[in-house]
């Protein structure tokens, strides 16, 4: 059965002004996130990908961003177009997010009640109209929800007197108390030791699986995406540069950056130390021609370093941005599509 599009980005183009001239970090990013779906992204630090949530929920601070070009529609809505108002009535009902840092996301100088109530009673206008006890009482049930004990005292109580895990379970059960229809969980368990980092995510994908809800789970960890989403998207340096189900990006990683981090994970089994991809990410105030991974890449061409690949279909839903799966490209790619492949 065919999904129907919930979310769907083209050619998103995002830059920041800076006093040695603009950075050019989204370069035409394209990205589709279907009803009831759960899919991944990853990429080194630096590459864009909370840039681009950021973007989709219009908080990209403006200045220094700016929104060069491109789409973002919402059920089939454009959110560049919509006003200020509904943008916050999307945010508050239709598009959740889950921000990296915890300590962060919530106010030091306020209490969790005081934080996670206006949440719920501004997130439509039936929960404004809604009792104060009323209000209340969903704030509870948020904190239950995410298996907190004792949530009455834990509205009372300021976010230092929490632990790292207890405040991510505060800002999931704020994310979800609204229901809704999309959440963004941006590294949720980096500031959390692994034992907890495993709770919180475990109970975020039972979440999310009761309320199928659609969800776009950002992390560096590959063991937790092959885990967690249906589908995964690999970023580089502000490009999408591949995407496929989760499984077979696993199984058969086609663009020499997957394949990179694919060798990156240290191996449970042996076999020697794992081999990192050489180089760094390029400066985005002066970006590389073409590929911007061409400088990095063992099988880099001519063409590699004028022309920015396409989308290429390989295989039904895998789709890699290499110049190595051209096939119209002609004899001179051959060899190292050969090698690539093998």
């Amino acid at each position: 059965m065919t999904r129907q599009p919930l979310l769907e980005i083209e050619n998103l183009r995002v830059g920041f002004k800076v006093y040695g001239g603009e950075l050019h970090v989204l370069d035409g990013v394209d990205f589709v996130v279907n009803k009831g779906e759960k899919v991944g992204l990853v990429g080194e630090t630096g590459c864009g990908k909370t840039t681009t949530m950021k973007a989709i929920l219009r908080i990209l601070p403006q200045p220094p961003g700016f929104i060069e070009s491109g789409v973002i529609r919402f059920h089939g809505r454009d959110l560049m177009q919509v006003k200020d108002r509904e943008m916050r009535h999307i945010r508050g009902q239709g598009i959740s997010m889950i921000f990296q840092d915890p300590t962060a996301a919530l106010n030091p100088v306020f209490t969790i009640g005081q934080q996670l109530e206006p949440v719920i009673k501004y997130a439509s206008p039936e929960n404004r109209r809604l009792p104060r006890k009323v209000i209340r009482q969903k704030a509870i049930q948020a904190l239950r929800d995410v298996s907190l004990a004792d949530p009455e005292r834990l509205l009372k109580a300021y976010p230092v007197q929490l632990s790292g895990g207890m405040r991510q379970r505060v800002c999931i059960g704020m994310a979800l108390a609204t229901n809704p229809e999309l959440l963004i969980a941006d590294e949720p368990g980096t500031s959390l030791d692994v034992t907890i980092q495993d709770q919180v995510l475990r109970l975020l994908h039972q979440l999310v699986e009761e309320r199928d809800s659609s969800v776009i789970l950002i992390t560096h960890t590959l063991g937790i995406v092959r885990q967690m989403t249906d589908r995964l998207y690999v970023m580089y340096a502000g490009n999408m540069v591949e995407t496929a189900p989760t499984r077979r990006i696993f199984t058969n990683p086609l663009h020499p950056y997957t394949q990179g981090l694919m060798d990156a994970v240290p191996k449970l089994t042996g076999g020697g130390v794992a081999h990192g991809i050489p180089g760094r990410i390029p400066d985005y105030l002066h970006p590389p021609t073409g590929c911007r991974f061409h400088p990095r890449c063992p099988h880099a061409m001519d063409i590699c370093r004028q022309k920015k690949p396409s989308f290429y279909t390989v295989e039904e839903a895998h789709q890699v941005a290499c110049f190595l799966y051209d096939t119209s490209s002609g004899a001179d790619s051959a060899p190292a599509r050969k090698e690539a492949l093998a």
